[in-house]
């Protein structure tokens, strides 16, 4: 009998926070197990909720502030000192009290863009940088940017720009923002740069199956989802290339900008970071291992891990082939709940069984307002299932 329960999901786009996933997920074991064990363990992968998570895992604190949006027009955002809670054991020191995350997303993250003005183009990671530099300004010796769920493709050119690099055209004149304009940058003037950079070590949390450049380039594999058109990815791609040729001839660069593992993520901001000397780092190494995940996934009956979306891209660095790994190595099946299934869906390995949320076709405005309903049914539905099929006789058919 299932009696213990491993939640692990992570957020919907533009619809659910892992806690709330989580939450429904677990409304709907419980209306089928009403005396569950349930362990609640949202997940976060360095995108919406990055920060909040962290704090709340550390100690640590919020501090809220203005900065300057994916559109150009301020926004009400945020970054997190940490506490001195628990580390991840993995040199990363997420635990310190004297470290800083910056989630890109919360200030250049696609839901602040609406999505009649989703450009790529247009978009700016401007706010990245002013929040690095806010966080800066409370001596924090450490800095943590989770990259994910953003709505920009400007390779960090922005946060470069907030930070005091001049970018310059053929004549000597400042681009202004947004990954269109790469195309025509010609140098870039470093010797503004905060100072404190130096000094202060910078690490990107990011999926390190993103890269900047070439056929799976950030540009082509993401630009479409940001509202791009096939002739504005393969502008942003020429973009990029540009943006790491001339990152690497104008800066001391000692790594790969144009294919290196993580270059790409967040629309290239891991490039523009890398460029300052950041380290990028894979994002579950740097996120997870504080939550004892491990332990945790091994003491269940059964896992359930959840998504927006499970399909042949979900190996590559999403949170349901990461739980589903570690859970493997525990040998704990596992079940994972979908928005939507696409191509590939059914190869994710060490998923046991997964399953749409919908039960029949409806708009994606409808289905994003409905999430967690249609989310803890969906629960319900697939634990049913299983249940009665673990209760059949050894042998029976149908």
């Amino acid at each position: 009998m299932l009696t213990r329960f491993a939640v692990a999901p992570s957020g919907f786009k533009e619809s659910l926070s892992a806690q709330a996933a989580a939450d429904a997920i677990a409304a709907g074991v419980r209306r089928v197990v009403p005396d569950a064990e349930v362990d609640l363990i949202p997940l976060v992968d360095g995108g919406e909720g990055t920060a909040r998570a962290l704090a709340s895992a550390t100690g640590g604190r919020l501090v809220a502030l203005p900065a300057t949006g994916p559109l150009g027009e301020p926004v009400g955002t945020h970054f997190a000192l940490l506490g001195t809670g628990s580390g991840t054991g993995s040199g990363s020191g997420i635990g310190s009290a004297d470290t800083a995350v910056v989630e890109m997303a919360a200030v250049a993250g696609l839901s602040l863009v609406p999505h009649g003005l989703r450009d790529p183009g247009a978009t700016t990671t401007y706010g990245v940088g002013e929040l690095i530099r806010a966080a800066l300004d409370t001596g924090v010796r450490r800095i943590l940017v989770g990259c994910g769920d953003s709505g920009t493709s400007d390779g960090g050119a922005g946060a470069l720009q907030a930070l005091g690099a001049r970018l310059l055209d053929e004549d000597g004149f400042e681009l202004p923002r947004g990954g269109r304009e790469l195309t025509r940058l010609h140098h870039i003037d470093p010797k503004g740069l905060d100072p404190r950079l130096a000094h202060t070590e910078l690490l990107v949390a990011c999926n390190p199956y993103n890269v900047l450049c070439g056929e799976r380039g950030v540009a082509r594999v993401f630009g479409p989802q940001k509202g791009a058109t096939p002739a504005q990815v393969e502008e942003l791609s020429a973009g990029l290339e540009n943006w790491a040729y001339v990152l690497t001839r104008d800066l001391p660069v000692t790594c790969d900008l144009y294919g290196g593992p993580g270059t790409g993520a967040s629309g290239g901001l891991g490039a523009g970071l890398a460029a300052l000397g950041a380290r990028l780092l894979p994002r579950f190494e740097v996120l997870l291992d504080h939550l004892d995940l491990d332990a945790r996934l091994a003491r269940a009956d059964l896992v359930l891990t959840a998504e927006g979306a499970l399909d042949h891209q979900t190996p590559r660095g999403k949170v349901p082939a990461e739980v589903a790994r570690r859970a493997k190595l525990n040998g704990r099946p596992v079940l994972a709940l979908a928005g939507t299934l696409g191509e590939g869906a059914h190869t994710v390995p060490g998923v046991d069984a997964f399953t749409g949320i919908l039960p029949a076709p409806m708009a994606l405005a409808e289905a994003l307002v409905r999430a967690s309903e249609l989310l803890t049914d969906a629960t319900e539905r697939a634990l049913r299932m299983i249940l009665l099929g673990a209760g059949l006789p050894r042998g029976a058919g149908v």
